[in-house]
């Protein structure tokens, strides 16, 4: 089992998670970050480190939520990997929550 990083973490990346990974198994895109499957231990840490609440265990994803399993292992093998904390986007605290983000996804 993996975790997930889902929609809400788009226009908001937080990267709170990324500091506590004892694997480095998180991927950095322009607004969004993704758990590479294949190198998270499933250690559960991240999750509650999330502000934005949008890391999930694999098997408990919200509904709806699935598509963000194939899209972590699809972006991680296309992202740089990022160890460090860095500061969230500029208005991340007006996205946070927003349904449908989606659309806003920048690869």
């Amino acid at each position: 089992m993996t975790f997930v990083v889902t929609e809400n973490c788009i226009k908001c990346k937080y990267t709170d998670c990324v500091e506590v990974c004892p694997v480095d198994c998180f991927y950095e895109g322009p607004n969004f970050l993704v758990i590479h499957p294949d190198e998270c231990i499933d250690c559960a840490l991240c999750e509650p480190e999330c502000p934005a609440e949008a890391i999930f265990s694999e098997d408990e994803l919200p509904a709806g939520q699935e598509k963000f399993i194939e899209l972590n292992a699809e972006l991680a093998e296309e992202w740089p990997n990022i160890t460090e904390m860095k500061d969230k986007l500029p208005d991340a605290e007006e996205w946070d929550g927003v349904e449908g983000k989606i659309e806003h996804l920048e690869r």
